[in-house]
């Protein structure tokens, strides 16, 4: 992967994923003032829990390389594709579905449990490039040759045999189930007779403005 090519949003995400980690192994930080909990976010107002619950994924490990490499990855194609369609919006739109999304998993995090969600983000991008590219072959890990769909089961599937618990992956569940309700009403439901052709999911204008310029 070419560092000095990627995307903007893309590159300060993964700058602070990997200086997250790395202010923990030097036990600048810890991981417990990262992590997403209703209580201290809007009783104790430590909002920037609301940015580093997504930017830490864990400890140096091989669980961490693992998920920053294949969120770089789905990162970098799915904001390029964005950036390539200003007729839908630009990179605005790539930006507005983090934040449906990161909201979603907000939403979700004292349900499921949930206090880190930079993993669960990556998988909600992995799973929108996998419906979007779906007769894409893939060689997986040099192993098997996979259909894009099958991306995010599979890597999920490899993230339990590696940790041995699946409670290790219930946030790459929760990660497929964010992706696949926001596919599903930008891309599918829009092309339901019953939608009317709307997208309840559109990037605001205004966001477009501010990201893209006049189009």
């Amino acid at each position: 992967m070419d560092l000095d090519s990627l995307p903007p949003i893309t590159a300060i995400w993964g700058g602070l994923a990997v200086g997250a980690a790395l202010l923990e192994y030097t036990y600048t930080i810890t991981s417990f003032q990262l992590f997403y909990t209703p209580s201290l976010v809007f009783h104790k107002l430590e909002v920037w829990r609301l940015l580093t619950t997504f930017v830490y994924f864990g400890n140096f490990s091989i669980d961490f390389l693992f998920h920053l490499f294949f969120f770089m990855r789905y990162s970098r194609m799915l904001e390029e594709d964005a950036a390539g369609t200003r007729s839908r919006g630009g990179r605005a739109t790539y930006v507005y579905m983090l934040l449906v999304c990161a909201t979603l998993l907000v939403l979700l995090s004292p349900i499921v449990g949930l206090p880190f969600l930079g993993s669960p983000l990556a998988f909600v991008l992995v799973y929108v490039w996998s419906r979007r590219n779906r007769h894409v072959r893939l060689g997986l890990f040099g192993i098997l040759v996979i259909t894009a769909p099958y991306l995010p089961w599979s890597l999920a599937a490899f993230g339990w045999l590696i940790n041995g618990d699946i409670k290790a992956v219930i946030g790459d569940l929760v990660g497929i189930a964010v992706g696949h309700f926001y596919y599903f009403f930008v891309d599918v439901w829009p092309r339901e007779y019953k939608s009317g052709g709307r997208n309840h999911l559109r990037t605001p204008e205004i966001l477009v403005r501010l990201i893209d310029g006049d189009r």
